[in-house]
C-alpha cells in the first residue's frame, strides 16, 4: 500500500514579541492510502495545527509535507487553493455552510467553484444528499436544519469534489452524544464506501478507537497511542 501523506522533520513555532512557543519539532508521520488515522490529545497540544498544515491552511516553520503529488510546504497561495480544491475534503467542528444557500447549493458549491459543469455538480450533490439522508431537506437553508443535519451537509460537501484525502477536525465536537454517534457512523461509512483516506483530529477516545492507526502529540512529536479499536 502506497503512502498518501509523508511528513518529514516538521516544526511549528509561534513568535509573539520576545516569546517563542514551539508546538512541535522534528515531527515525522506517514499515512497509507485508504487508511483511517486519528490524532488525539489535549487542547493546545497542536493536533489542529498539524491538520491545518497538512491542509495548506497554516504554514510550517520548517520541514516538509508531501501529500500525493503535492509538496504542500512549498505551495504558494494560488497553488494551495488548487490543492485544497482538487485533493482535499475538509470537515470542521463548525459546519461553515453559507446561510443564504440551500443544503443542495452548499454541497454543490465546491464543485461549481472548481469548474465542474452545473448539471454534473448538482448530480453529485443529489447523490451525496441521498448518502447522508438529506434528500428531503435539500431545499432548506442552514437555519432550517438541525445541528446534526448541518454537519451531515458539511460531510457531503467535503466529498463533492471526490477528494483523495479527507481531513476532519473535531467533526462531532459541537454535537450532543446521540448526534455525535450518528455523524461518526456516517463519516466512517462514507470513507469506506468511497475508499477515501481519512485523518481525523479528536479528543474523543471512543471516536479515536474507530481509526486504523492512532497518534498523540507528546512533547512536540507524534507517538503511537493504543486504543481498543471499534468498527462501524
Amino acid at each position: 500500500m502506497n503512502d498518501i501523506l509523508t511528513i518529514v522533520d516538521l516544526e511549528k513555532t509561534y513568535v509573539t514579541g520576545a516569546e517563542r512557543l514551539t508546538v512541535f519539532r522534528g515531527l515525522h508521520m506517514t499515512v497509507p492510502s485508504g487508511s483511517t488515522t486519528v490524532i488525539v490529545g489535549a487542547s493546545g497540544s497542536g493536533k489542529s495545527t498539524l491538520l491545518n498544515i497538512i491542509g495548506g491552511i497554516d504554514t510550517a516553520t520548517a520541514g516538509t509535507v508531501y501529500a500525493g503529488d503535492w509538496e504542500v510546504t512549498r505551495l504558494d497561495e494560488d497553488a494551495q487553493a488548487e490543492y485544497r480544491s482538487r485533493f482535499l475534503g475538509l470537515v470542521f467542528q463548525f459546519h461553515y455552510l453559507l446561510k443564504d444557500f440551500t443544503a443542495r447549493e452548499n454541497i454543490a458549491m465546491p464543485a461549481l467553484i472548481a469548474g465542474t459543469p452545473r448539471k454534473e455538480a448538482y448530480a453529485r450533490a443529489d447523490q451525496l444528499l441521498a448518502d447522508v439522508g438529506l434528500t428531503a431537506r435539500a431545499g432548506h437553508l442552514p437555519s432550517q436544519l438541525s445541528g446534526g443535519e448541518r454537519q451531515r451537509a458539511a460531510v457531503a460537501r467535503a466529498l463533492v469534489n471526490n477528494p483523495e484525502l479527507l481531513l476532519a477536525d473535531e467533526p462531532t465536537g459541537n454535537l450532543d452524544p446521540i448526534h455525535a454517534t450518528h455523524i461518526s457512523d456516517l463519516l466512517f461509512s462514507l470513507v469506506q464506501r468511497y475508499q477515501k483516506t481519512l485523518i481525523l483530529v479528536t479528543h474523543d477516545r471512543q471516536l479515536a478507537a474507530r481509526g486504523e492507526q492512532c497518534y498523540t502529540i507528546v512533547d512536540g512529536r507524534l507517538e503511537r497511542c493504543t486504543v481498543e479499536r471499534t468498527t462501524v
